[in-house]
């Protein structure tokens, strides 16, 4: 299976210690790797393997004591990579004490923090920066993108390797069960399984819906409670992220619910039972769509260090802005539409807002130019819309 290395956008720092978390499978270890091919004065700790693993999680010393002897040689390490830092969380007082003492600098890498705060591990105090990846971004994967196969297949850097259909969706559905498995079972973050399992499947197919908590609880035959708390799980170990509705005041009265977006497609169908291509002009191909579109603004946003505010607004009497874009005082407002020919009724929300809101407006398309209404409404393809906001 030839995985292709595309150049990641991730940010890496060069001169401080950091933290690199991402949902599994994203290529945390390959990007080091690449990062780190240049220096080859470093040391790399595995905690997947099972001896280093049970030898620093019962004697965290250890490591200063590795590092000591790899500076005897006379070749004093500039980087410590570790990878897993979740499976021995007590090194982190060791890592700590270590960047105190400039003895060098360290590469932390974790599926998610939750695993850290759960047991109220050593956060290294702001000494150390943190880092998300993602799955690939279009821009990460150039002229190689295919929107149609990402709305399928989604976009983990492993998937790329299969050609085969079956092959694909066997990796995902593996992916999932690896998931609940890991990330759920293993930690023991829910006593019983069943419903958080019925609770995935029903989320998976309301994605990018906003949230009825009361609806998904019946669904999944689980109390509402449950359900906030399972979304909280989602998020910390990154599986998806809540959309917040947008937060300032206009005249209208607006839905208070937030929405919730897995962070793959591919995750996502194999999460809802649908592995089929969806039909262009179909209302499940919109919704593709928006996933895709949102995900991506999301990725760059983090990648590029916008700090930008992401949100949605729906009124109560049904208009609806996909994403609203906020840079301080400055807005952007997106509607998300996955027509190659937009038309004046896809305008309705962003005019209907325009006394309430003001800011840039914008349709992200399928069109294969940018244009522009006589009312200053501009309509891009959905690529050439995202880099103009975020780079």
């Amino acid at each position: 299976m030839a995985i292709k290395d595309y150049k990641r956008l991730c940010p890496l720092s060069k001169g401080n210690s950091f933290f690199l978390f991402g949902p599994r499978a994203t290529g945390k270890t390959t990007l080091l790797k690449q990062f780190f091919s240049d220096n080859k004065n470093h040391i790399w700790i595995d905690l997947l393997e099972p001896e280093t693993e049970r030898e620093l999680s019962v004697h965290p010393s250890r490591l200063s004591e590795i590092i000591h002897k790899h500076k005897m040689t006379g070749k004093p390490p500039i980087w410590v990579i570790i990878d897993e830092i979740q499976k021995a969380p007590r090194l982190l007082d060791v890592v700590h004490k270590l960047i105190f003492e400039k003895a060098a600098l360290f590469a932390l890498t974790g599926s998610s923090a939750r695993k850290l705060r759960r047991g109220h591990a050593n956060m290294l105090a702001g000494r150390a920066f943190s880092f998300n990846l993602h799955p690939l971004s279009f821009t990460e994967v150039g002229p190689d993108f295919d929107l149609h196969d990402v709305m399928r297949w989604g976009s983990l850097p492993a998937i790329q390797g299969y050609p085969a259909e079956l092959e694909k969706k066997r990796y995902l559905l593996s992916y999932v069960q690896n998931y609940i498995k890991e990330e759920i079972l293993v930690e023991q973050i829910v006593r019983n399984i069943e419903p958080f399992r019925a609770f995935l499947e029903v989320t998976a197919q309301s994605n990018t819906l906003i949230i009825n908590y009361a609806r998904l609880a019946r669904e999944a035959q689980i109390e509402p409670k449950s359900v906030e708390r399972y979304f909280e799980i989602l998020s910390d170990t990154l599986l998806g992220f809540i959309l917040p509705p947008f937060s300032r005041s206009i005249r209208k009265r607006q839905v208070q619910s937030p929405k919730f977006y897995f962070f793959d497609m591919g995750v996502t169908n194999a999460l809802s039972g649908s592995m089929h291509a969806p039909v262009p002009g179909s209302y499940g191909y919109g919704r593709a769509f928006e996933q895709i579109v949102v995900t991506e603004a999301y990725r760059l946003n983090d990648y590029h260090e916008k700090n930008c505010k992401l949100s949605f607004l729906r009124t109560k009497d049904g208009v609806e802005i996909d994403l609203v874009v906020e840079h301080g005082r400055e807005l952007a407002l997106v509607e998300i539409k996955s027509s190659t020919n937009v038309c004046e009724n896809d305008l309705k929300g962003l005019r209907s807002l325009a006394k309430d809101i003001k800011g840039r407006k914008y349709v992200f398309c399928n069109e294969k130019w940018s244009r522009r209404t006589t009312d200053g409404i501009n309509i891009l393809p959905w690529r050439e819309g995202l880099k103009e906001i975020f780079g």
